[in-house]
């Protein structure tokens, strides 16, 4: 749990008596993807429940400068804390074009917060958030703030699902929030990298781990059937080494879209096709797996009812599949697809045992 709370937490934050001697920090990609998919393979929603910068800490990367850095990963390294990340509206999803929440500009030169988000991982029981809203009509109109979910007028509660329910899918209602000018993020770059450029990128390099998370699920199954299914007959052995075949290939794209996002966090396409090759794996794998087991399966084998169940949360995580459709057509006709598809990725793949 200590690693996972401080997972993300850069370098210049971290020291032995507050963090421990790890190898690696997880502020890569291509770091998060390796570690989730290994723990989403034992339980994925032990990693979503887990506390740490995850998203909300990208973004701060991305936006922040110095002393907002500090304000925020010296807090994630001294304690474990929850975060969350407030953009998706009710009723618009993550359309950054619709969004309604205000920032109304104050006189100190901070902001003042209206609004409602909805399906927020974690925020029910979050110390930590960052909120996007709007000054101005239009892309340059888009900003975000870090807050303290302490603050007077910030309230969210709980949403019930049945899937992932360590992720704690929360509605959040901000009502005249102050937000004081050194929590305004972006403040020291330029209107158009502030907003929709921030949580763009921020999505580009999460979505790689979502993808991870979706692979881990579909392993899990892959291994809940070796496990529990000795006899199999020539068809399903057929199907399940087909399955492992796909659990390698997706595993291929995961660690190259990894690879991608780091080098270019503005090209997003090989991410988007990462997450939609898993998510759609992680769903075929868990129905295959259920169908070892016959008509009662998911009565008879918890395990494997809540694998199927996670299975279809990843489908909404970082975008629906339409959403990765629609980067992925983009880039074609843009002609921005890399080159180095299909080609061998920077770390060796692994087994799926």
């Amino acid at each position: 749990m200590k690693f996972l709370s401080t997972m993300g937490v850069p370098a210049a934050y971290r020291t032995p008596d507050r963090i421990g001697p790890y190898t690696f920090d997880g502020t890569t990609a291509l770091e998060r993807v390796i570690v989730m998919e290994e723990l989403a393979a034992a339980d994925a929603g032990v990693l979503v429940a887990s506390p740490g910068p995850l998203l909300a800490g990208v973004l701060v990367q991305v936006l922040g400068d110095e002393r907002q850095q500090a304000w925020f990963y010296e807090r994630m390294a001294a304690q474990q804390l929850w975060t969350c990340f407030a953009l998706t509206e009710p009723g618009r999803g993550s359309d950054a074009a619709s969004m309604l929440t205000s920032f109304t500009p104050a006189p100190d030169g901070g902001v003042t917060v209206e609004g409602e988000k909805r399906y927020i991982g974690n925020a029910a029981r979050a110390q930590l958030a960052v909120v996007f809203g709007r000054t101005a009509p239009g892309p340059f109109g888009i900003g975000a703030v870090m807050l303290d979910t302490t603050a007077p007028g910030f309230t969210a509660h709980r949403i019930p699902t049945i899937g992932l329910r360590g992720l704690m899918l929360s509605a959040i209602r901000l009502d005249g929030v102050a937000i004081p000018p050194e929590q305004v993020l972006g403040r020291h770059l330029s209107p158009s990298r502030r907003g929709m450029w921030g949580f763009i990128r921020t999505f580009n390099l999460l979505r790689p781990a979502v993808a991870a998370i979706a692979l881990g699920i579909a392993r899990a199954a892959w291994r809940y059937v070796n496990d529990n299914r000795r006899d199999l007959t020539a068809s399903e052995r057929h199907d399940l080494d087909r399955l492992r075949c796909r659990l390698d290939g997706t595993r291929r794209l995961v660690t190259l879209a990894a690879s991608a996002v780091d080098e270019r966090p503005e090209d997003g396409h090989l991410a988007s096709a990462a997450k939609l090759s898993g998510a759609r794996l992680a769903i075929d794998a868990t129905t295959l797996a259920c169908s070892y087991f016959g008509p009662g399966a998911r009565l008879e084998h918890p395990l494997l009812d809540k694998l199927a169940r996670d299975a279809r949360a990843t489908e909404f995580l970082e975008g629906t599949s339409h959403m990765q459709l629609l980067n992925l057509a983009h880039a074609t006709v843009a002609g921005r697809l890399d080159p180095r598809c299909g080609s061998e990725p920077t770390s060796p793949a692994r087994a799926p045992a």
